[in-house]
């Protein structure tokens, strides 16, 4: 594995993950009003066009082979096996979390487990046809590379 160091000028400023919302009033509402991303910018156009683009810290691309995925479908959802495509989302509290988006009308895929890694993470089915994760950090990822069995990269 090579060791690639992050630049002073990268090339992608941004992830923004596109996704089309049937009912866009519903959706808004979840991941916006619900879940607590910050609306950055929205906009309206001809034909009830609308388009609003949710702020939600920090962005990652995490790649994963079929072993790694089947691995943590065992761990976070009972062997379940997830969407192709699943946005993980990092929380302060995943429990209470969890509980606010199945009320906001998310559908509860696994609850919130500790994983070993020691995040404690849930699963659901979401508005706008999305399957998500939560997740809490139980630590900081450095003390997770000091225990046997976690490789740094």
């Amino acid at each position: 594995m090579t060791d690639h160091p992050p630049t002073a000028d990268p090339r992608v400023k941004q992830l923004r993950l596109v996704v089309e919302a049937d009912d866009f009033d519903a959706a808004l509402r979840f991941y916006r009003d619900v879940l607590g991303l910050t609306e950055r910018a929205a906009f309206e156009g001809e034909g009830d066009a609308r388009v609003a683009i949710l702020d939600a810290g920090a962005a990652t691309l995490e790649l994963s082979n079929p072993a790694q995925v089947k691995m943590i479908d065992a761990v976070e959802a009972d062997g379940r096996p997830s969407a192709h495509i699943r946005v993980a989302f990092e929380v302060e509290d995943g429990t209470t979390t969890t509980d606010e988006l199945v009320h906001a009308g998310a559908q509860l895929i696994a609850s919130p487990r500790e994983t070993p890694w020691r995040s404690l993470n849930s699963r659901l089915h979401a508005p706008a046809d999305l399957e998500i994760t939560l997740f809490q950090e139980l630590e900081v990822p450095d003390a997770r590379r000091s225990r046997p069995g976690f490789k740094k990269p």
